[in-house]
């Protein structure tokens, strides 16, 4: 699991806790590639973003969370309708589109 600490933890704390268990934490590193490695290995279980998979092949078995995390964003009053801020929201909304047209044609 991520250090103590640090919002990741702080995550999947919750989740492993909205799920009814408190997690038995063995490992603690910021590494993530270390994460699937242990998880590989049969010595641990991890919550990994798929980023972390590059398309290379695993041999670990994967599993979704189910759907629900939040982005915020927050600006200045006045400023929301600035360039760059409407830009990145609208990369944003481009890429929860994305995902969301993607994980509908994983589904059989």
């Amino acid at each position: 699991m991520e250090l103590e600490g640090t919002p990741a933890r702080h995550w999947a704390l919750s989740v492993c806790r909205d799920a009814g268990f408190e997690p038995d934490v063995r490992f603690e590193t910021t590494d993530l590639l270390l994460h699937l490695r242990l998880v590989e290995e049969g010595l641990a279980a991890a919550f990994l973003p798929d980023l972390v998979l590059d398309g290379q092949p695993v041999t670990a078995e994967l599993r979704q969370l189910p759907a629900g995390r939040r982005v915020f964003t927050v600006v200045r009053r006045g400023r929301g309708g600035h360039p760059a801020v409407v830009a990145c929201r609208d990369a944003l909304r481009r890429a929860v589109a994305l995902r969301t047209d993607r994980s509908r044609e994983d589904r059989p």
